[in-house]
């Protein structure tokens, strides 16, 4: 039986979403986007109105997912989790994946290139771990050894690593800075076989600009 839109008001707490009211009642709350295809006077029938409230869980899905990966970039299997966490069932998820996908809003590959710059900048480690890491949000293997194939090297990736920390390890002993820089290289994914050279040629760089630094507050002197 066709029922009718006798009117379509705006939420007061939330402006996003309309109220429908049908034969003078209130039916139901949609989002403005879904509300954009309906009209006061309009005929509706049962089946229709199934149909809006699916097209609402999939448009909410879709908003809750872009909020998700507007915080930083996610793996498919990170924004699958997300939803399902909030609730969504799994044709909808499905449904959502496919349209982020679709609209290049979102992609294993993309990430995963995006993930192993960031570290590689800002928190250098092996490439063992970051593959580790990326495996472990879902990132398939192929996908892991694409986005790995241009980063740096393990021997350039430590060093920068090193490079980065032995500033917490200013005024040390040796066998002090050896201690903790080694450990903390050794958590970051680098073999001994790395990390072992790699100390005494930091200690040195570091001891060299600490004597630079120095020299040059006696002259300033």
């Amino acid at each position: 039986m066709d029922r009718k839109i006798t009117a379509m008001r705006v939420q007061k707490r939330n402006p996003n979403r309309v109220n429908i009211f049908l034969d003078g009642e209130f039916a139901f709350g949609v989002s403005r986007i879904v509300a954009a295809w309906l009209n006061v006077g309009q005929g509706i029938t049962d089946e229709k109105i199934l149909e809006i409230q699916q097209d609402e869980a999939n448009e909410a899905a879709f908003q809750n997912a872009l909020k998700v990966i507007s915080y930083r970039p996610r793996s498919i299997q990170e924004v699958q989790k997300k939803l399902q966490e909030n609730g969504f069932d799994k044709t909808v998820i499905d449904l959502v994946i496919k349209r982020l996908t679709e609209n290049g809003l979102l992609g294993d590959q993309e990430f995963a290139q995006a993930w192993i710059e960031n570290r590689t900048v800002f928190r250098p480690r092996s490439q063992r771990l970051m593959a580790l890491e990326l495996r472990q949000k879902g990132v398939s293997d192929e996908v892991v050894q694409d986005a790995l194939a241009n980063t740096l090297d393990d021997e350039t990736l430590a060093y920068q690593s090193a490079i980065q920390y032995a500033r917490r390890l200013k005024g040390l002993e040796w066998q002090e800075f050896r201690k903790k820089l080694g450990a903390f290289l050794m958590r970051r994914g680098f073999t001994f076989e790395i990390v072992g050279p790699l100390l005494r040629q930091v200690w040195e760089e570091s001891s060299q600009d600490a004597g630079d630094a120095l020299q040059l507050e006696t002259e300033d002197d």
